[in-house]
């Protein structure tokens, strides 16, 4: 017999059925731990059985690397056993972007016993939710993504190509940061990609022209679940590219498209409430309370320790430069754009701090959970953080965090905290794919070593 839960979940999925009776395709939607969506197409008449377990995947489909290859010592290890697929009830919906009508849902994996599986991003991230609720707390949070639209082509040397006609695009020397202008060149694609937000009940907030060219950012309002705050960002991710490519575009979240631009982060906007909806970092003063300092503490701390969360990938660390509104150091002050850890000015209500290290290739689930697990860990043992920094961090702070893919990796691999916090399982699984993918691109000579040293030796 099913449980209240599963039960309401059932009657969720039977309502959608009788409002949508043109669906025939139903997407299943697993994001890995690179934050790729993989899964299924599942014919309508198998969506009921979905929600009574009928759905399952390989454990390893959330290990794969970042070219869907399994890692090594993650595959083989249980037999490559399935998992079961457990509907998120609340994110089933329409696709508005196909020709075809479609449904779409996510799923996060259980065992064959039905106990959520402790490698999966999205059950790391609940894993720290429900910490706070133990402790009588609830984290809210925002998450800001940047991208770049680019044309579909790429050019002669394989670098992509910025879309539109910005009126330095062919020699970029700037974007033109908040220009009105530039967003109307592509007002059908934002209104079409607002629209989508809407069916798909994705709460977008403002859209912005960010300070490379063709590069733009769009902000989620803040949420007091997490989980669906990561939901949401993983669909605004897939709305953005899905309307893009509608529209003969590209759209791309990768941290470092350009060499000589702007990098595209994820900055994550957070507080903390009590059992009475009270944030706990408002003490109706600008400096913020007790439980604000800890909570930077905490982050501040374990910083090193889950740089390879928020750069994830090789090209990552090029954002990590001077003077490139990415941190390079675990700073924090108010009102300040040059620190790893801003506190924005507004009503005392509203205190919070901003997170800038995250790039926006990273897995939202994964940042949320290593953040939130750092701000849990500071409250909990009263951690105090450094002085506040103010005027230019670049040039005030040594850069202490790892710019260095493998520095990162060695650090999350001995990280104490990382294996109490995320979990050991996480921990092996992610390490195993991103040193696969580490050891592919130590062997990949490229075009500029050959310019470099071909003829010269």
């Amino acid at each position: 017999m099913l449980g209240p839960s599963k039960a309401k979940d059932l009657e969720l999925a039977k309502k959608f059925l009788e409002e949508n009776p043109d669906i025939e395709t139903i997407e299943v939607l697993l994001p890995d731990i690179n934050g790729v969506l993989r899964g299924k197409w599942l014919p309508r008449d198998n969506l009921l059985k979905a929600f009574k377990g009928g759905l399952k995947l390989p454990v390893t489909t959330l290990n794969f690397d970042i070219w869907g290859r399994d890692a090594p010592g993650v595959a083989f290890d249980d037999g490559d056993a399935d998992g079961i697929c457990v509907p998120v009830a609340a994110s089933l919906s329409r696709v508005p972007w196909t020709d075809r009508p479609m449904g779409q849902m996510f799923v996060h994996m259980a065992d064959l016993e039905e106990q959520p599986f402790i490698g999966d991003p999205r059950v790391v991230l609940d894993s720290i939710v429900e910490k706070f609720k133990a402790i009588g707390l609830t984290p809210v949070v925002a998450i800001e993504l940047e991208f770049y639209l680019l044309e579909l082509k790429r050019d002669s040397t394989g670098r992509p190509v910025h879309a539109g006609c910005d009126a330095n695009a062919d020699y970029p020397i700037g974007g033109q940061p908040y220009s009105l202008d530039l967003m109307q060149e592509y007002e059908e694609a934002f209104h079409e990609m607002r629209e989508a937000c809407e069916t798909l009940g994705v709460p977008v907030d403002t859209l912005v022209k960010e300070f490379a060219p063709a590069q733009y950012e769009i902000n989620l309002h803040h949420e007091d679940d997490p989980c669906s705050a990561a939901d949401h960002a993983m669909m605004l991710k897939r709305v953005i590219k899905s309307v893009a490519r509608r529209h003969d575009l590209n759209a791309s979240f990768m941290a470092k498209p350009f060499g000589d631009m702007a990098g595209n982060g994820m900055h994550v906007h957070f507080s903390i409430l009590d059992e009475s909806g009270h944030n706990i970092f408002n003490n109706e003063t600008e400096e913020g309370s007790e439980a604000l300092m800890h909570a930077i503490a905490g982050v501040q701390s374990t910083m090193v320790e889950t740089m390879a969360v928020y750069a994830p990938n090789f090209n990552s660390y090029r954002r990590f430069q001077p003077g490139s509104y990415a941190p390079m150091a675990p700073t924090w002050g108010y009102e300040n754009r040059t620190v790893a850890l801003r506190i924005p000015s507004d009503d005392f209500a509203a205190t919070r701090i901003e997170h800038r290290v995250s790039g926006a290739d990273a897995n939202p689930y994964l940042v949320l959970a290593s953040i939130l697990a750092g701000a849990y860990e500071g409250i909990s043992r009263k951690l105090q953080p450094t002085a506040a920094m103010e005027g230019d961090a670049y040039s005030q702070a040594q850069s202490s965090l790892p710019v260095y893919w493998p520095d990162a990796l060695n650090a999350f691999e001995r990280s104490h905290f990382v294996r109490t916090h995320l979990g050991e399982v996480f921990q092996r699984s992610y390490l195993a794919a991103k040193r696969q993918e580490l050891n592919e691109f130590r062997r990949t000579v490229t075009r500029m070593e050959y310019d470099a040293y071909l003829l010269s030796f």
